[in-house]
This record gives C-alpha cells, sequence and structure tokens, in this order.
C-alpha cells in the first residue's frame, strides 16, 4: 500500500512539473522582424504569433544592429543572418552581412560576427540547402557575392564575387543607370542560384556548386523581363515548375515556367498588381507564393495594398483583389507556415497588419488591430 502512495506521489509530482514546464514555455511561432534603424527602430525586434487567433506579442528589441533590411534563418532556426544595408563599413565602400545564434526562450540575438558584404547596400540573402553558403545580393554594389558557413554559424570572408558591371541597363536612367542586385534564391535542388536585378531587367541563373560554394552562368545565363520593368523579386511555386518575378518599375506580376533539369526561365505572362483606374505613382515591393501554390501575393507601395493573384493552368494570373495594408509603404509581408495567415509591414507608419487567407479564394480579410513596430521591412517565421 504504502509503495503504491509513493508511486502516485512521484506521478504527481512528474505531471506537475510537465505543467509547469507548458505553462512556462513562450507561447507562438517566433517571428523576427527587421527594419530601417534611425529614430523609430535599433535593429531586429521580435513577436511571438499565435496561429489560432492571429495575433501578435512583442518580445521586443532582441539584436542592435544597423539597417538589418532583410533576414533569413538556418534551417534549424538556430543561427539568423541580416544584411546591413548601409553603403561604407569599415572605411570600405561596402555594407556587412552579420550572424547570430537564436535563444529559442528569449528570441534574443547573440552576435557571432560579421563581414563585408562586398559592395554598398546589401538588400537581400539567401542560405543553400547544405546551410555552408549564404549569398547576398548588393544593391548599389551592383553584385552579388557568396559567403562560406562554418558548423557555428559563423561567416567566413567572400568566396566568391559575381558581376555584371558590362551588361547594358534597362531605359529608366534614374533608376537603372547600372546593375542593381536585388534578390538572390537557391532552387529547391540546390543546383542553380537565381540572381534578380532591378537594372538589368534580368534575372541571371547560375550553376552552383555546393561542394566548393561556387557559381558560374548558366546556359542561358539569364531570362530578360520587358525593357524598363525593373525585376526586384522572384518566387518558386510549391512544385518549382513555375517562377513569379514582381517588378518595382512597371508594378507588374510575371510568371515563368521554370525546367528545373536546365535552370531554364521562359516568360508566359505579366500583369499589373494595381486596379485599371489608379492613377498615382506607385512601386512593388515582396512577392510570395501561397503554400498551396494556388495563389501568388505582391505588394504595392504608393498605392499601398496587397495584390491577390489567383495561378491558373501554365502560370496564368488572375488578379482577384488588392487590400489595403491600411498603412503605408508595405515593403515586405509573409504568410505564416499553416497558409491561414498574411502579414504586412508597413514601413513608413510603423505597424504590422494581419489578415486571415480565404482557402478558396486567397482574398484577405483584415484581423485585429494594427501591430506597433518601427519601420519594419523584412517579417521572417522561425522554423
Amino acid at each position: 500500500m504504502m509503495r503504491n502512495r509513493v508511486l502516485l506521489f512521484l506521478s504527481a509530482l512528474v505531471a506537475c512539473a510537465t505543467v509547469s514546464a507548458r505553462q512556462s514555455q513562450p507561447a507562438g511561432r517566433a517571428l523576427f522582424v527587421g527594419t530601417y534603424t534611425g529614430a523609430d527602430s535599433k535593429g531586429i525586434y521580435a513577436f511571438r504569433f499565435d496561429d489560432r487567433a492571429g495575433t501578435l506579442t512583442p518580445a521586443g528589441l532582441v539584436a542592435e544592429t544597423p539597417s538589418p533590411s532583410f533576414l533569413t534563418l538556418s534551417h534549424d532556426g538556430r543561427t539568423l543572418f541580416a544584411v546591413n544595408e548601409v553603403s561604407n563599413y569599415e572605411g570600405q565602400r561596402s555594407g556587412s552581412v552579420s550572424s547570430f545564434t537564436v535563444d529559442a526562450a528569449s528570441l534574443k540575438l547573440t552576435s557571432i560576427n560579421t563581414q563585408s558584404s562586398r559592395g554598398a547596400d546589401p538588400c537581400h540573402l539567401a542560405l543553400d540547402a547544405t546551410g555552408r553558403t549564404l549569398a547576398v545580393a548588393n544593391y548599389t554594389g551592383g553584385n552579388f557575392a557568396l559567403f562560406p558557413v562554418a558548423a557555428d554559424g559563423k561567416l567566413g570572408a567572400a568566396s566568391a564575387v559575381l558581376e555584371h558591371a558590362g551588361d547594358a541597363p534597362g531605359p529608366n536612367q534614374a533608376r537603372q543607370n547600372g546593375p542593381h542586385a536585388h534578390q538572390v534564391l537557391f532552387d529547391p535542388s540546390n543546383k542553380f542560384l537565381l540572381g534578380v536585378d532591378l537594372g538589368l531587367d534580368r534575372v541571371f541563373v547560375y550553376r552552383f556548386d555546393a561542394a566548393r560554394g561556387s557559381a558560374t552562368p548558366n546556359d542561358p545565363p539569364a531570362a530578360a523581363l520587358p525593357p524598363g520593368s525593373g525585376p526586384r523579386h522572384l518566387a518558386l511555386e510549391p512544385g518549382a515548375k513555375q517562377a513569379f518575378v514582381i517588378s518595382e518599375l512597371l508594378s507588374t506580376m510575371t510568371s515563368f515556367g521554370w525546367d528545373a533539369a536546365t535552370g531554364r526561365l521562359t516568360l508566359r505572362q505579366s500583369a499589373s498588381t494595381l486596379p485599371a483606374d489608379f492613377k498615382s505613382q506607385s512601386s512593388t515591393a515582396e512577392v510570395v507564393v501561397h503554400p498551396t501554390g494556388r495563389f501568388v501575393y505582391g505588394s504595392n507601395r504608393g498605392h499601398d495594398s496587397i495584390a491577390v493573384f489567383a495561378v491558373g493552368a501554365n502560370g496564368q494570373l488572375r488578379l482577384v483583389e488588392t487590400e489595403s495594408t491600411r498603412g503605408q509603404t508595405p515593403r515586405s509581408f509573409t504568410i505564416d507556415p499553416t497558409g491561414r495567415w498574411l502579414l504586412a509591414a508597413n514601413q513608413k507608419t510603423n505597424t504590422i497588419a494581419i489578415y486571415r487567407i480565404d482557402p478558396a479564394t486567397g482574398a484577405l480579410s483584415p484581423s485585429g488591430p494594427l501591430v506597433a513596430a518601427g519601420a519594419p521591412v523584412c517579417l521572417l517565421f522561425r522554423p
């Protein structure tokens, strides 16, 4: 009898400890927010997102670092990488790229190291499938750079810099006076690196050697967009058979066929991201494909909205709606891993807007009040 009572007592203690541990664990998926630093921001901030209620809870400033305008995470979520979108680093005509360890409980970031990005104003970065190579796009520098990543997340000096200074720029003299690298992306096979260049109206494709961390031009080396488009970002649909490019200068969404075997992009269709009756100034920023592949979204800065497209056969695009972001300059947005929510960052009005996604149409419904965030320009969920 005494033995049974002891066992029951110990079982109760274990149960209480388990409940207590669960209660002490932070609730919600981690969301990191990259910003432009200044009066309203000091670096990278974090939130917890409740995907049942669609609400954000602030975790505060997690790292002070200059203008971390774009972020990415290691595949296990333990290391965060950020560009520092500045023109000068250690006296060089260059920005920088930094790595941090992530504390899963507090979401605080601890600096590992920082390297020159090898070009001014780095604005995007991506990690390859092995986690051993980080690619960076330098906007004013007009190049793409590759960096080795050690097992502890430490960045080595750039192992390769991919230049396109001799290529003919687009016709927009104010914005296309030369190459302006705006995004880098590894395809799911990890055999190709795609680089989007706003200044040259091209998406460059490189064959990527993961073992060496090097890249060489593909054949063909690039896909061209209509002159003056100013392509900014590209997203591959989940099946990796189609790609969607959002162009900043013409406010268009363009669909391409993607041949994963040859690395060839084939242009299919371009559609405006704006309503037909809108005549004021606007430019686009981000493109995201829904996890189902049935919808693609793009942000309009000026019209200040999210354009929702339904994706038909062979990448045909149909504009479903343009939904207001309830703020100014939605530079970036993201879809949560469940596919039920879209979060948009309003850079100039210091807010994040939350929307519920209609699974049948892809349309957006505002959910809850706007959430305060200083100069948000990148939203990144932790795996």
